[in-house]
């Protein structure tokens, strides 16, 4: 068995407030007898003497690199696409770097070099395939919380402006019934991917703004079977992808399709809540850039005097509710992570390092470093 030790570094990714241990969860792996480093980080969304007053031992910020080598790192978000020193430690996070996204197998042979491990939060599985852990109802969630805040905006004449966190779902909610004069009822809305995490939450957005049921078009894959792009979506007020794209699909949408349809699309905001916009296979080949928080939207190509239309790609949604989406993720999170010490033999680790393994071999060849 591992030492029962584990290091939460800070997030340096801006506008980033999550995190993958909140007090809640240090204390309960401290009372199973977890020693637990917090980097201290005026940026997460908990106080830094929160997790000191569940017994955590605080260390200094951004100081992971020089930790123990034994002591496992977790935090959230990819590392600075500019560091390519080696790592050397067992890392819990988001890599972002899989399913061949933009500059992938630098980023892993960054292991390579160190001789580390990855163990992918995306890919930690339950026996039944599902992911044990994921901030999707949330991304959801805020995704159509962001469309409709988009939608208001587009409609009064200007682009959304910053955003900043909010308190909790309904401080959200509340802010977005305002912007939209009260209610949403009279939007139409599609909702591609609507039978997951990531879509549920889209959908309890638009109810609990007042979209009518009937306008809430709930689209999954037997809907998207036949294959895009989609007039329906052309057909919406504001349409909200939020598949998992795990394998190449025909585009819902695309710059052709939209400079056709003219000034009859009714279309004005688009948002990917998946991101996978350095993905070559993108459902959504209407923008190349990721929007974010501090400029939230980015124009789409609709050809000369067409309406406009507005498109969502933020890569961390949920980090508009940061403390209600922390406290889910560490809840689903924490079973396992009781089982880091045996992840020699437990299930989820064994095979999420089995799949690091493989995803390594594959850009060690592609960085011709075999």
């Amino acid at each position: 068995m591992s030492a029962r030790k584990l290091w939460l570094r800070c997030e340096k990714k801006e506008f980033e407030r999550r995190t993958a241990i909140t007090p809640t969860t240090a204390k309960q792996l401290i009372d199973a007898g977890f020693e637990l480093f917090v980097e201290r980080d005026n940026q997460r969304i908990f106080k830094d003497a929160e997790y000191e007053a569940v017994g955590c031992q605080l260390v200094e910020n951004n100081s992971w690199p020089n930790a123990p080598l034994d002591i496992p790192i977790i935090g959230l978000k990819e590392f600075r696409a500019s560091d390519d020193s080696p790592l050397s430690h067992a890392h819990i996070q988001f890599a972002h770097a899989y399913k061949q996204q933009a500059g992938w197998s630098k980023v892993l042979t960054r292991f390579h070099k160190g001789s580390g491990t990855l163990y992918d939060l995306e890919f930690l599985t339950d026996d039944q395939g599902r992911r044990v852990a994921a901030f999707g109802y949330h991304a959801g969630f805020a995704g159509a919380a962001v469309g409709a805040l988009a939608f208001a905006a587009e409609h009064s004449g200007h682009p959304l402006s910053p955003l900043s966190p909010y308190e909790d779902e309904q401080a959200l909610v509340e802010a977005v019934k305002k912007a939209l004069g009260g209610t949403g009822k009279g939007l139409k809305v599609i909702v591609v991917g609507a039978l997951g995490r990531c879509g549920r939450g889209a959908v309890d957005l638009f109810r609990k703004v007042g979209v009518d049921d009937d306008d809430v078009l709930k689209w999954d894959m037997a809907e998207t079977a036949r294959g895009g792009p989609f007039q329906e979506i052309l057909d919406a007020d504001i349409f909200v992808n939020c598949i998992y794209l795990s394998s190449p699909v025909p585009p819902f949408v695309t710059e052709e399709q939209i400079a056709a349809a003219g000034r009859s699309r009714r279309l004005r905001v688009a948002v990917d809540v998946s991101c996978d916009t350095t993905n070559p296979h993108n459902p959504l080949p209407i923008y190349s850039v990721n929007t974010t928080f501090a400029k939230p939207t980015v124009p789409v190509e609709v050809g000369e005097g067409n309406p406009a239309l507005a498109m969502v790609s933020i890569d961390q949604l949920p980090s508009l509710l940061p403390r209600d989406a922390s406290e889910q993720f560490g809840a689903n999170l924490l079973p396992s992570l009781l089982e880091l010490p045996n992840r020699k033999d437990a299930r989820v680790w064994v095979e999420a390092e089995d799949l690091f393994r493989a995803k390594l071999a594959e850009a060690v060849k592609a960085e011709g470093l075999s």
